[in-house]
């Protein structure tokens, strides 16, 4: 860029903004694009860069030689941010028939699978979402070290929501990391502890050419580095020095990967770290969002924002703009879901009111079933619910499996009845 240097005047004099059609582009993106005329790709390159310039805000985090990152907030960041506000903290409401106490723990429950199934699937694991999820729900020991990840990353993600009103200290962020790696490293003792003076220091490469496209700060750095990060996540913001909490937790997820200072689980422990600091700073709608299964629809673009920012002069915008595109989508999608639920509960409860085909237990339980998808039930717990005989409310039970509207298990001599999965598709069926 230096050659354009004379040119610096007529750049600045032509007002070109830092942004293209609302987008903060990357080189890679703008060479491709037809410059506006009497410009090089180069010189249009050198005045978006010299616009993005009084727009940077400097962040704590520095690269390995001391240099700062910074990020800007061009108006597609404030609208993204505005919207996650809206829509994911404060007094909004959950659908009317998704917030029973046990509905929620449900979805709860399926996010943090669906999030830790999706976060190892990023770092390599191998099994699929049925098989992993049957495992965790089962409470069946991991059988591979693919099934290891997956159960070990749930039970950190879960642990997440009982710190959620902690400090994070270092300690704390070592411990994330041997949940997430327990028994799955071929050094034992590497679970729990940064990496040290001396030994080969990991680093980012493609998987495809093996070329290095990251390598973190040294070894020697770490100790400081990490009290550093976690002086940034537990700081309240006052003054000149808001940061917007969002923006907080995507930094605190950069800042851990690009740190890599564990021999693995680097990148699940950094996402771990995006609930903490979203749930420890009010967005309650986290406990139900996944937003590795979006990044694992495009994992190239999740690694380039790490590469952007990195090769732009510590650019965090890109990472920062990816996220809250990832975080959007990820929330839209919880939204969906959860109304396509509350349709189902309100289906099942009208097809029940307008059925002649159960008496008036069974339409109780399985009101209650709709509401409660979770829940079992017993012929001692139907007969004490409506006080009948034993062989009344068995004759109630046998009567709802045979048409296959509960499920039937033993349990040693105890016989209990489930609710199906597609207990609307099967009463449509009946009534």
């Amino acid at each position: 860029m230096e050659k354009y240097a004379s040119e610096l005047p007529k750049l600045l004099s032509m007002g070109i903004g830092p942004v293209i059609e609302g987008k903060y582009l990357p080189w890679d993106t703008v060479f491709h694009l037809d410059q506006p005329s009497g410009l090089e790709s180069e010189e249009w390159w050198l005045a978006i860069k010299l616009a993005r310039q009084p727009l940077l805000r400097p962040a704590p985090l520095k690269d390995a030689n001391g240099k700062a990152f910074a990020y800007a907030l061009p108006d597609r960041v404030l609208s993204m941010l505005h919207e996650i506000d809206s829509k994911a903290r404060g007094s909004i409401e959950l659908p009317a028939q998704v917030t029973n106490k046990d509905m929620r723990e449900r979805y709860i429950v399926k996010s943090l699978i669906e999030e830790s199934i999706t976060s190892s699937q990023l770092e390599g694991a191998s099994t699929t979402r049925q098989v992993a999820s049957d495992m965790i729900v089962s409470g069946r020991k991991p059988t591979d070290k693919s099934e290891q990840m997956i159960f070990n990353n749930y039970k950190a993600i879960s642990s997440i929501r009982e710190i959620k009103n902690e400090t994070l200290t270092p300690s704390r962020v070592m411990n994330l990391q041997k949940i997430m790696t327990e028994r799955t490293l071929d050094d034992l003792d590497a679970a729990g502890r940064l990496q040290v003076p001396g030994e080969l220091r990991v680093h980012v490469a493609d998987n495809k050419t093996q070329e290095i496209l990251h390598r973190p700060p040294p070894a020697e750095q770490l100790p400081k580095r990490l009290e550093e990060m976690c002086d940034f996540a537990n700081a309240e913001n006052e003054g000149e020095e808001f940061i917007h909490p969002v923006i907080r937790a995507i930094i605190l997820h950069f800042w851990l990967a690009y740190d890599h200072p564990f021999v693995d689980g680097n990148g699940r422990t950094a996402r771990a770290l995006f609930y903490w600091s979203m749930l420890s700073q009010g967005y309650w709608l986290f406990e139900f969002v996944s937003i590795s299964r979006i990044l694992k629809e495009a994992p190239s673009k999740y690694g380039k924002s790490y590469l952007y920012t990195e090769t732009d002069d510590n650019d965090l915008t890109y990472f920062i703009d990816y996220q809250l595109e990832v975080i959007i989508r990820a929330i839209n999608d919880l939204w969906g879901y959860l109304e396509r639920k509350a349709r189902e509960v309100h289906d099942i409860e009208k097809e029940l009111k307008n059925s002649s085909q159960f008496n008036y237990r069974q339409l109780s339980l399985l009101t209650d079933a709709s509401q409660h998808p979770g829940a079992e039930y017993s012929i001692k717990s139907h007969q004490e619910s409506h006080r009948v005989a034993y062989a009344t409310a068995r004759a109630d039970l046998y009567d709802l499996e045979e048409k296959g509207l509960l499920v039937k298990q033993q349990r040693g001599k105890k016989q209990i009845f489930l609710i199906p999965e597609e207990l609307k598709e099967r009463l449509r069926k009946v009534v």
